[in-house]
């Protein structure tokens, strides 16, 4: 038994939400009276497959002293952070088709770790600090704030441009009211705001503390960080005193600029050697060349399409 659990790969979960993915798609299309058991099914499955990763992620790491000291890490367990809140959504909501907005993000983490299973490990001693942890922490709860933001705004627009036009509100396809949309954007700016904030005074801390070599102030990270946290208290506090922003797609806009900021800020620190050891670098190289795989994955996807629209 414990040897098939330390089989389990990151390919078993991300297979799980793609399978939950297209039930969710095919709630568009037709019905199915036991859909709705097969979605919980492979959706628990695929979080129980996804902590078992993570857990023999940690049985490994810890005798080198540490726990979840990579960048792959840290994106498998964003990742988790919103599958399992996807699953609380569906239980909240089990009408709703919610995983057509958030699952996508979930696997847009996990396809972020898979070309950084071999990068760097975090330093020994930063990771083991309890200034690092908070820092880590911080960051990936208001990374995950952000994400759900996103989704919420999207599913926004969505439910918008159905009620413009004057969709029929039932059916096949729906999703939460106007009014629950704007106030969950509310509160994942918020949400993320106060983390972030946290996040970055603890990397300012652990800045400070680092010698001899600290990094420069003026380094894309911290600027990108910085401009980051500022970005989402300007918007938290024009969201909370200018009352017309509460209304209409005011909030929703202001969420999708927000993970635009956050994915700029995440791809400097992925294609960086933000808090990796120098001492450990036989594999992170990867890290130096994540832009290049992301420019080929993009290219190679862009020719296989093509070839698909010629035949």
């Amino acid at each position: 038994m414990f040897e098939w659990l330390a089989r389990i790969s990151i390919t078993c979960f991300a297979a799980s939400y793609l399978v939950v993915l297209g039930l969710e798609v095919s709630r568009l299309f037709f019905r199915l009276p036991v859909r709705m058991i097969i979605i919980v099914g492979f959706g628990a499955v695929g979080v129980f497959a996804h902590v078992v990763y993570l857990l023999n992620l940690a049985r490994e790491e810890f005798t080198k002293g540490a726990l979840f000291t990579s960048w792959h890490d840290w994106c498998v367990l964003a990742a988790l952070c919103l599958a399992v809140t996807y699953l609380i959504l569906l239980f909240r909501r089990p009408d709703s088709s919610v995983g057509l907005f958030v699952l996508p993000m979930a696997l847009l983490f996990i396809g972020v770790a898979v070309p950084l299973q071999n990068s760097t490990a975090f330093a020994r001693a930063e990771a083991l600090s309890l200034a690092s942890i908070i820092h880590g922490l911080c960051m990936l709860f208001g990374t995950v704030s952000v994400s759900l933001g996103l989704a919420a705004g999207l599913m926004y627009f969505a439910q918008w441009y159905r009620l413009k036009r004057k969709m029929t509100p039932g059916g096949r396809f729906r999703l939460p009211s106007l009014e629950w949309l704007q106030k969950f954007n509310r509160e994942t700016l918020y949400v993320s705001a106060g983390f972030v904030f946290v996040g970055l005074l603890c990397g300012f801390v652990m800045n400070l503390n680092k010698q001899p070599t600290p990094m420069p102030w003026n380094d894309p990270v911290i600027v990108s960080s910085s401009f980051l946290f500022l970005w989402l208290v300007a918007v938290s506090l024009f969201e909370y005193f200018y009352k017309p922003a509460r209304q209409g797609h005011k909030v929703a806009y202001l969420t999708l600029c927000s993970f635009v900021f956050l994915s700029i800020s995440l791809f400097l620190v992925l294609s960086g050697k933000h808090g990796s050891d120098a001492n450990e670098a036989t594999s992170g190289k990867l890290n130096a060349n994540f832009p290049v795989i992301c420019c080929r994955v993009v290219r190679s996807s862009a020719w296989g399409f093509r070839g698909r629209r010629d035949s």
